[in-house]
């Protein structure tokens, strides 16, 4: 074991934290590519745009729950977390270098259906992240203990993990979006395979029964566990259907649509008010869940369909030679940019803006979290990032319109992926940290599939200010739902040692 280690320093936290950097990479290098690729490259509207992108959602729903599943409970190759974080790494590799070549296979398999061959493309890529992620940020709850060093570790996570979002999306500026996949594809092996071989993991870990009673999951429990999510899952079946069958069940998707969000809303006050009366880890576990939901729907939809709002509601009132986003391909590398070039570089200087301020705030939000607690200052962090929405939707004409307001959604970004998991993780059995963490994904990709339902609510409006409109306000029902988790006891505590001290 490495003496960092053992001593859980700062410089073992930043390592701990290289493979969900991998993942995070991957994440934003398709965040920047695969939107501009499938509409510039190979002509995709909006919904067949969002449809490709339900490849990760369902890769989620079943990669991260079975993976993490098999992680708790396995080892081999070293590690309970490790080669579960070294095959989807080397994966994730070889779905970067097929991108590119979306055509190329359509012609090689016969399949002429380019949505079809870039649905399968991005499963591909979305499963391996999948099979990263669960595990990569399970190990940082397996080797820290609760509290304050945990914190600690998320944030590590965000702070290094963002810097490397904002390199992607600089990559992408810099040489588009193209050359950006195959740097992925070399970053993204590097870093999910060679630092986990420097990581000592536990073999044993201490089972713990949860609110007084054993714990044991099969498939049928954790359909139970989700029940606050199961508006998401249903529309995200409908949605999957709805392409296929548009004609048929067109008249059935705003319905089904404002259904489950309905239900949504409704199950949530229905567990606020349970949990009030009766409070338990379990509870607030489910308070967490739907409430983490709500704003994935939002950022999600930001990532998938901000190329289209830039398009339509930006691109039109500004001058190609004017454009900032520009500067950099045509300064550092004297290649003139196209509209459409110019459309993915505002998406990505956009996006680096985000993911910079997601890098930085982590450090501000451990502060502030130290005075008033992790939950009212991921409410504050999230509220603001409701504010960037609205900002955007109403005030966004010009290019530096949409660079402002992603600095301020940045600030919600970055407890979103930080603070929430270290607030979430004090809530179940550590044992089953694995599972739980796949358990908990639910509530981020059911959501995700709901961008669907965003996106063709904009293709038949054809008002593309709607999809900021509607990010502020999943954003704000998640700040909602978020006033009525309970802090964690180990922030009690400590609040509390601070406060006997003075």
């Amino acid at each position: 074991m490495l003496n960092i280690q053992k001593k859980l320093s700062n410089p073992f936290l930043a390592l701990l934290a290289l493979p969900a950097t991998a993942v995070g990479f991957a994440l934003s290098t398709q965040i920047a590519a695969l939107s501009w690729i499938l509409s510039k490259k190979y002509g995709l509207d909006i919904h067949e745009v969002a449809f490709v992108w339900l490849a990760g959602p369902i890769a989620g729903i079943f990669g991260q729950v079975i993976v993490g599943m098999i992680s708790d409970n396995v080892w081999f190759m070293g590690g309970r977390r490790r080669p579960f974080i070294m095959i989807g790494g080397i994966i994730s590799a070889i779905a970067f270098l097929c991108l590119p070549f979306i055509q190329e296979i359509s012609n090689i398999t016969g399949i002429a259906d380019i949505v079809i061959i870039a649905s399968l493309i991005a499963l591909f890529l979305d499963l391996s992240v999948n099979v990263t992620f669960n595990p990569a940020r399970s190990i940082i709850a397996d080797l820290t203990p609760e509290g304050k060093v945990r914190t600690s570790g998320y944030v590590w996570m965000q702070i290094v993990s963002g810097f490397f979002g904002v390199f992607a999306y600089f990559l992408s500026m810099l040489f588009g979006n193209e050359i950006l996949l195959y740097i992925a594809a070399f970053i993204v092996l590097a870093m999910a395979v060679f630092p986990i071989l420097l990581i000592e993991e536990k073999k044993d870990m201490i089972v713990e029964k949860a609110d007084g009673e054993e714990e044991k999951f099969g498939v049928w429990q954790i359909i139970k566990e989700i029940y606050p999510l199961y508006g998401f899952l249903v529309f995200g079946i409908f949605s999957l259907f709805h392409h296929f069958f548009h004609d048929t069940l067109a008249a059935l998707h705003n319905p089904v649509l404002i259904s489950a969000l309905i239900y949504s809303v409704i199950i949530g006050i229905v567990n606020i008010v349970d949990g009030i009366k009766n409070p338990s880890n379990k509870k607030e576990f489910h308070k967490i869940m739907l409430a983490h939901s709500f704003s994935w729907v939002a950022f999600q939809s930001m990532f998938i369909l901000s190329g289209f709002f830039i398009e339509n509601r930006i691109l039109p009132n500004i001058d190609l030679a004017k454009i900032t986003a520009n500067w950099f391909a045509e300064s550092l590398t004297g290649v003139q940019q196209t509209a459409d070039s110019s459309i993915g570089n505002m998406v990505s200087l956009g996006f680096f803006i985000l993911n910079l301020v997601g890098a930085i705030f982590p450090l501000v939000l451990q502060a502030v979290a130290k005075i008033i607690g992790r939950v009212r200052t991921y409410i504050l962090a999230l509220s603001v990032a409701a504010l960037g929405y609205f900002y955007i939707a109403f005030v966004g004409s010009v290019e530096w319109d949409f660079y402002l307001g992603m600095l301020l959604v940045g600030i919600g970004w970055s407890a979103i992926i930080s603070i929430v998991f270290a607030i979430m993780s004090e809530r179940v059995n550590p044992a089953k940290m694995g599972l739980f963490m796949g358990v908990f994904n639910l509530a981020v990709v059911l959501p995700q599939m709901m961008s669907n339902g965003v996106a063709n609510v904009i293709r038949q409006t054809g008002n593309y200010q709607l999809l900021y409109i509607l990010c502020g306000v999943f954003v704000s029902v998640s700040v909602l739902f978020w006033i009525f988790v309970r802090e964690p006891e180990s922030t009690k505590a400590a609040t509390n040692v601070r406060g006997g001290g003075h």
